[in-house]
């Protein structure tokens, strides 16, 4: 076990992966974005095995929308993907649906937190941040969808509350995967403003030695 340290999975549910999905509702093809999970299930695995804490988010909102603000609501409405519209997965973007749940590939066991968020960061209007200090958690490693958006606000998050983040490069995905490039290039930039990049590779290799990847 190595002290201190989560593995943080964001987003890996099926309104984001799923070609009937939310985001695939919004006209962008998800290929790109379910290629990684069989490298986020590596790490999932591994830390299982390490017995590294995982915790799991979900984006979603409550079911009468009331924590829905109006940019947000017209915004996906004008990407063609209305929150809390029906779709085959159910309302989208709603949690309870279909479309809410993590993929099979990644469900989470019983005891692994699930933080479902409102937002794009996962310490916005959630709990996360008082279940790391509980847990005595300092370091994060991050994985999930999408680079740019709920990866990025969530690392951003954690860097300006003091955690140790790295963030799995090629566990992590963007719709445009030049975008998933430079937001990666963002993070190392300046001397790894934002945390360490790293591949699941080099993840599972500090892991089974007992080490920190940061």
């Amino acid at each position: 076990m190595l002290p201190g340290m989560a593995l943080l999975i964001i987003d890996m549910q099926r309104d984001f992966l799923d070609p009937a999905g939310y985001i695939a509702k919004s006209g962008v093809d998800v290929s790109g974005l379910r290629a990684i999970i069989p490298k986020v299930r590596s790490l999932l695995s591994a830390a299982r095995e390490c017995g590294i804490p995982v915790i799991h988010t979900r984006e979603g909102h409550r079911p009468d929308l009331s924590d829905l603000s109006a940019v947000k609501r017209r915004r996906a409405a004008g990407a063609g993907a209305p929150i809390g519209s029906v779709g085959p997965l159910g309302q989208l973007l709603v949690r309870g649906e279909r479309g809410h749940a993590i993929v099979e590939e990644l469900a989470p066991l019983e005891g692994e937190p699930v933080i479902d968020k409102p937002g794009f960061g996962a310490f916005y209007a959630t709990d996360l941040e008082l279940l790391l200090r509980t847990a005595g958690i300092t370091s994060l490693t991050l994985a999930g969808v999408t680079t740019d958006i709920c990866v990025h606000s969530t690392l951003r998050e954690a860097v300006d509350r003091g955690f140790d983040c790295t963030t799995v490069g090629d566990a992590c995905a963007a719709a445009d995967p030049d975008i998933h490039a430079a937001m990666l290039a963002c993070i190392a930039g300046e001397g790894n403003i934002l945390g360490r990049v790293a591949n699941t590779q080099e993840i599972l290799a500090a892991w089974s030695g007992g080490i920190s990847p940061l």
